[in-house]
């Protein structure tokens, strides 16, 4: 990765905090899990789709944001500034308050 090039947006994610540490995560994310996919909405099955099962395992929904280029992991406002700096938007009329949805970039 060439480290001029400028931070975009990769995915929509979710950042799921149970407390332990994992490797191959984000590089600003200490504990939990990072999961990706095209919406949010997507991503939930991976880890257990019903709120109930997921804190019965001792796994609780952080922030949905968004994974970058630089293997980052956002939260919704700082997304919506990476993705308006690079073009990322589709349609800013779309745009809802200061935060990035999966449905304003694809």
């Amino acid at each position: 990765m060439e480290p001029n090039k400028p931070e975009y947006i990769l995915c929509a994610a979710i950042h799921f905090d149970d407390g332990k540490t994992y490797s191959n995560q984000p590089k600003n994310i200490e504990t939990g899990l990072v999961l990706c996919g095209w919406r949010h909405g997507c991503i939930f099955p991976q880890i257990g789709g019903l709120v109930r099962e997921r804190q019965e395992l001792g796994i609780y929904e952080k922030s949905q944001g968004f994974l970058t280029s630089k293997n980052r992991y956002v939260e919704r406002e700082e997304a919506l500034q990476i993705a308006l700096k690079n073009n990322q938007v589709l349609d800013l009329k779309e745009v809802r308050g200061n935060k990035l949805y999966s449905e304003d970039l694809y």
